[in-house]
């Protein structure tokens, strides 16, 4: 049976080959998600700039730049918001109130 550390390193050579080109043997995960329409989404969370910032974890004025469209959300917060834009109670449900 293989230690824990073992499985680990094992784990890393994999990580290591795939970055390297080796493609056979590995299964691969990606997600696609549409560009968000981040006001719509703020928009029927009900909640202030401020307050769906902290909600997603984000300063205000990262939320303000992605409305703006000076700048466009990237990775988790991509689909973060494409979440919210599914269900944009689910932060409040699962998480608890945010203050407004």
């Amino acid at each position: 049976m293989k230690s824990a550390f073992d499985k680990i390193k094992a784990g890393l050579r994999d990580a290591e080959a795939y970055l390297d080109g080796e493609r056979s043997g590995f299964v691969t995960h990606e997600v696609v998600v549409a560009e968000p329409d981040v006001r719509a989404i703020r928009a029927r969370t009900g909640l202030s700039q401020d307050a769906f910032a902290r909600s997603i974890g984000v300063a205000p004025s990262t939320l303000r730049n992605w409305e703006q469209g000076r700048r466009r959300p990237q990775g988790p917060a991509r689909v973060l918001l494409a979440l919210l834009d599914q269900q944009p109670g689910i932060i409040q449900e699962r998480l608890g109130a945010v203050r407004r």
